[in-house]
């Protein structure tokens, strides 16, 4: 798939400008400083009314665009979670269980086959019609910890009836993969066809194009711990026996979407959290094998993350260097959070990656006198697309929610 390097010497230029290499431990105070100024960002600018994070930035336009609004909604939820946690702050708390409401209002309740499930359409490129696996799985680890936190079940409680919606309808235990979509219409689980696929017209689709072994979130294991009940527990580690099974050599999931084995390309955040989950399965069972396997997802982010701790978007497996035309500050916040997960179980080679991300947060955020109040105290997350008939340059609101999570492990890491 070729993407774009438009405006990618503009944004090179930027990052030199504000990043040097990491030599050394970033200080207490700005962490500190910067755990505050992107939550308040969080709660002031990325959180709606409503609740609902806004999601993209049309920098060229000044307007907001949605994009899988109920992920990045509880990623902002976590985040804010975490600031509160870290700094007591109640005017974060608030924030996040606004968020919240708005999230557990998904849920469906009158429709006759989606009955339990939220209503997470995408959204962006296809529209209302499709209810995605991934937009629910990976906006719940902010709902979760937001009953954890509140002592409020109502929220877990959602999250864990559309679990076992999707763990009826779209799970396929024998493959260890789960179906990607669903017609939001009419409730059917799209087996043969996947939307994704419209823009390369791949008419002759196979379970590979459909589903993926989706740990995305750790949902069953949240449900799990949430309910006691065995069988999310059970799916969570079959998925993530598979994910063992399918790693690439390169340390990633190549066969699967939004990674491209034809151009040997693979997604800034995708196979991390997967990661993420793997790691999560450690935790669940104590085998050591999950780790592992994490590890070589980490180790290829690692190689990806430039000197200056930049991740771009677009990465490669086969020696090519990376499209430098969108900066993913998510990417660098996520890989850091997995270096940090990593590196309390023993694993010390990524000590210098974990403070270039750190490094590379703290200075790669928009000043607070920036004239635009839609940027100012964002983390950088750019994304290069074209649309309409025009170049689209957007600033991502989840480079902020993935960096302020980021930022609190941290400063719990280093002890700060």
């Amino acid at each position: 798939m070729k993407r774009t390097n438009l405006l990618a010497c503009w944004l090179t230029g930027l990052l030199v400008a504000a990043s040097p290499v990491a030599e050394a431990q970033v200080k207490k105070e700005e962490v500190t400083r910067a755990i505050n100024e992107t939550a308040v960002y969080i709660k002031d600018v990325l959180l709606d009314s409503e609740g609902k994070s806004r999601c993209d930035y049309n920098m060229t336009e000044g307007k907001w665009y949605p994009y899988e609004v109920p992920w990045h909604t509880g990623q902002a939820v976590l985040a804010l979670l975490q600031a509160y946690k870290a700094t007591g702050n109640q005017e974060y708390l608030a924030s996040a269980k606004k968020g919240g409401d708005y999230w557990a209002s998904l849920e469906i309740k009158d429709h006759p086959k989606l009955k339990g499930m939220v209503n997470a359409i995408h959204g962006d490129a296809l529209g209302d019609d499709f209810i995605v696996f991934a937009t629910v799985s990976d906006g719940t680890p902010g709902i979760y910890e937001l009953s954890r936190v509140t002592g409020d079940k109502k929220y877990a409680r959602v999250a864990t009836n559309a679990a076992s919606w999707m763990l009826a309808n779209m799970y396929y235990p024998e493959k260890g993969v789960c179906y990607d979509n669903i017609d939001a219409k009419t409730g059917e689980v799209l087996k043969e066809y996947s939307p994704f696929w419209k823009k390369m017209d791949k008419k002759d689709q196979q379970l590979i194009n459909v589903s993926r072994p989706n740990t995305e979130g750790y949902l069953f294991k949240e449900a799990f711990e949430f309910s006691g009940e065995k069988k999310f527990r059970d799916a969570y580690i079959n998925l993530c026996n598979s994910l063992i099974e399918k790693q690439g050599p390169e340390g990633v999931w190549m066969q699967f979407m939004p990674n491209f084995a034809d151009v040997h390309s693979f997604h800034p955040r995708f196979s991390l959290w997967y990661a993420e989950s793997l790691i999560e399965a450690f935790k669940l069972t104590g085998d050591r094998k999950y780790l592992e396997s994490a590890a070589k997802t980490a180790r290829t982010f690692a190689k990806a993350q430039q000197k200056d701790g930049t991740i771009f978007y677009d990465n490669y497996t086969n020696g090519r260097a990376p499209d430098k035309g969108s900066v993913t500050g998510s990417a660098t916040s996520l890989a850091g959070i997995v270096w940090i997960g990593l590196a309390k179980e023993g694993y010390k080679e990524f000590d210098q990656n974990i403070e270039r991300s750190a490094e590379w947060v703290i200075n790669n955020r928009y000043g607070q006198e920036h004239p635009d109040v839609n940027l100012r105290g964002a983390v950088i997350e750019t994304r290069i697309r074209f649309r309409k008939g025009k170049v689209w340059l957007t600033n991502r609101d989840i480079g902020t929610s993935f960096a302020l999570r980021f930022l609190v492990d941290y400063k719990n890491f280093k002890q700060l």
